[in-house]
């Protein structure tokens, strides 16, 4: 890659080479996705199927599909003491109520929800 000496370059030159790099990278990164779509449809084409079929039979590394939207709904694991309407599934952040909890000495396990 070449080197090139910007020390020669005042304030608003070097912002507007910043603001020029970061257009041509923006265009080239949409046409690296245009290409990279194409390439799927040509792909799915060819096995004559859809695109969400291919990409939902693919398996993955992890098993996740990637349809999220629609997906089944996790129960709730635990629950807030003072107020039962407050529940959380265990994932994602902790609520405020168990940070809380855990911070004054309680442990995890006395919210959660008893079946």
């Amino acid at each position: 890659m070449a080197t090139i000496d910007l020390s020669s370059y005042n304030l608003s030159e070097l912002k507007g080479l910043q603001s020029d790099i970061e257009k041509t990278i923006k265009e080239r990164q949409q046409d690296e996705v245009r290409k990279a779509r194409e390439k799927i449809q040509a792909i799915a084409q060819s096995l004559g199927v859809s695109v969400e079929d291919l990409i939902a039979s693919s398996g993955g590394k992890s098993g996740v599909t990637t349809k999220r939207a629609g997906g089944a709904k996790v129960d709730a694991q635990y629950q807030n003491p003072a107020d039962s309407s407050q529940t959380w599934t265990g994932r994602g952040r902790q609520p405020k109520w168990i940070a809380e909890g855990l911070s004054g000495g309680k442990k995890l396990e006395d919210f959660r929800i008893s079946k």
